[in-house]
């Protein structure tokens, strides 16, 4: 199935205009983004800097483990554990969650959408957990894309809309590809 993403896009592409080996080149490395494979389309974030994920998980944990250490440092001095401390552990706590989510976002984030015989759903995939679960009924489905970020960088979403709800992806990817998202879902049949 990649391979004939790949050809999409490059059919794609020679219809707009010519490119050279460079760009074809770059265009392979691009399709890494999405794939389609057992009617589940899957759109994976562009990865962060390694040193950028390593700063964000060594956030994530010292924010879960300088107030346990804390804590026990006061039991061991004898202090004992205080209400403070405990109001400190839950909203660090809190904020290591939250660094959580980001860091496994920024290495492992995609955004899986199934296409059913009768509905569509959709939810971010983190690796550890899942998250914001969605559906919507497969009936008058319009595909579309939303721009997002600057202008002059041509990117933006995808936007699957029923008429009375819709799912709108959060992975900004480059107009081309979801033009190309778009027109793979429109011509690839539902499993029956």
């Amino acid at each position: 199935m990649r391979y004939l993403l790949i050809l999409a896009k490059t059919m794609y592409l020679c219809g707009k205009n010519n490119f050279t080996v460079n760009e074809f080149i770059k265009l392979v490395k691009d399709m890494s983004q999405f794939s389609f494979e057992n009617q589940q389309l899957k759109l994976q974030v562009v990865k962060s800097p390694l040193f950028i994920q390593g700063v964000l998980f060594l956030f994530t944990f010292l924010c879960f483990t300088l107030p346990i250490f804390g804590l026990i440092f006061n039991a061991i001095q004898g202090e004992g554990i205080k209400f403070g401390g405990i109001l400190v552990l839950g909203i660090f706590s809190l904020i290591g969650f939250y660094m959580l989510r980001v860091s496994l976002w920024n290495r492992y984030g995609k955004e899986v959408i199934v296409f059913k015989n009768d509905e569509i759903t959709y939810f971010a995939d983190y690796k550890w957990f899942k998250d914001g679960e969605k559906s919507i009924d497969k009936n008058a489905i319009v595909y579309s894309i939303k721009p997002a970020g600057y202008e002059d960088e041509n990117k933006g979403v995808l936007l699957i809309s029923n008429g009375k709800s819709q799912i709108e992806s959060v992975i900004k990817m480059s107009i081309q590809d979801i033009e190309i998202v778009i027109q793979l879902l429109k011509t690839t049949p539902s499993q029956t």
